[in-house]
């Protein structure tokens, strides 16, 4: 049975390179904030990484703390609105209210309702049909107790992407901080943190096919900071914990690697999405796409197809080796329709019939032939079952 992967927004296969470059380097294994021979070279490499991650999103790289993911790097940021401790003077004063999105990623929405029991006031931005925010609904948002703006740069299920930096200048005027959960966005299109003028950044490895286990977090130079995680002095003593060389190095290739290779890849995969998105319009009728038709990521595709059920066709497909996605892989196992496509106005039948197909590195034009072979029967005899049963359409 051939295997076709449709699932990066989920997680990315490590690239070659990366593989090869976690190989050389396995033997690594000093502390890199030890002073001897084993601790400099690792800290050697870890300062290498650092200077290749830094220069993919255009910061410096003393502007960047490692975490362990993207969802902690979130929660860091968060986290800042209740700290307010004697170890972080610029929080002392800080105001207690969070302006962020309703189609955020459970990592920012979840953070933000355990925030609200801390006293802390949420406000949510509504979207659009495809999935952009409302400036102007920013812009009426925004008061003298608003301390953050949290809003993701490319949504994880429908890959629309937001005009940050028109967000940003909004909430300068204001002089409240600005955080974007850029997880889906780094090493898939440009991301320049000097450009956009945010404050915070959120990122993770194995989103750019690097391992799972590492991510970071750009924290713009003189901008407020609070840490999630104390201990050592590790990161300049903004994040403790021994770090994790094999990770850093391997993320360090992969932001090399999608700084060179990127334009190209984003040329390929958009390519590729757009030749899947019109063979299932020519294949397959009462078919809605989800999230934007141009500002979006150009290797997502969601769509959603009346009187069939979401996780039927998901796991159909899977019988035939081909692996997509209902939604966020971190919601998964959840009954309620996608947020997001509920956000957008979709409604919970439609909702409950979509799926996310996701390209990547090693998507090719054989694979999307096979998925086109294959997903009109699935639809159609998910149809037939739907209609005899009475269970949708």
């Amino acid at each position: 049975m051939r295997e076709v992967y449709m699932d990066h927004n989920a997680t990315t296969p490590l690239h070659p390179k990366v593989r090869d470059i976690i190989v050389q380097h396995v033997d690594v294994y000093g502390n890199p904030s030890s002073m001897h021979l084993f601790g400099r070279r690792a800290a050697r490499l870890i300062d290498e990484a650092r200077t290749r991650i830094a220069s993919l999103i255009n910061a410096s790289p003393d502007e960047l703390i490692f975490t362990g993911g993207g969802s902690e790097s979130n929660n860091t940021v968060l986290k800042l609105v209740t700290c307010g401790g004697a170890s972080c003077p610029g929080c002392s004063a800080m105001r207690n209210e969070i302006i962020t999105t309703s189609i955020e990623h459970p990592s920012v929405l979840n953070t933000c309702k355990a925030l609200e029991h801390q006293g802390v006031k949420l406000r949510y931005l509504d979207v659009d049909s495809q999935g952009r925010i409302d400036l102007d609904q920013l812009k009426s948002f925004l008061t003298d107790q608003t301390a953050l703006v949290s809003i993701m740069m490319a949504n994880n299920e429908i890959g629309t992407i937001q005009d940050i930096k028109a967000a940003v200048k909004i909430t300068k005027e204001k002089s409240v901080l600005f955080h974007t959960d850029a997880v889906q966005a780094v090493g898939k299109i440009p991301v320049d943190v000097r450009d956009l003028n945010v404050d915070f950044l959120s990122f993770s490895g194995h989103k750019l096919n690097a391992p799972k286990g590492i991510g970071g977090l750009y924290v713009k130079r003189n901008a407020p900071y609070c840490n999630l995680i104390h201990g050592g002095h590790q990161e300049e003593g903004r994040r403790a914990g021994t770090l994790n060389t094999l990770g850093i190095i391997a993320l360090g290739e992969a932001a090399r690697i999608a700084e060179e290779e990127g334009p190209g890849e984003a040329a390929r995969l958009l390519e590729l999405r757009e030749y899947i998105k019109a063979g299932i319009l020519r294949s397959i009728p009462d078919v809605h796409f989800n999230g934007h038709p141009v500002h979006s990521l150009p290797g997502t595709l969601n769509v959603s197809f009346r009187g069939a059920e979401g996780e039927s066709i998901l796991l159909y497909l899977d019988m035939d080796g081909i692996a997509v996605s209902t939604g966020s892989a971190c919601a998964s196992g959840a009954l309620d329709p996608s947020h997001v496509l509920m956000a957008t106005g979709v409604g919970p039948e439609l909702a409950h019939g979509s799926i996310r197909i996701s390209l990547g590195y090693g998507s090719g034009r054989e694979d999307a032939d096979y998925l086109l072979a294959k997903l009109p029967p699935v639809i159609e005899r998910i149809r037939k079952m739907s209609s005899v049963y009475g269970i949708a359409g």
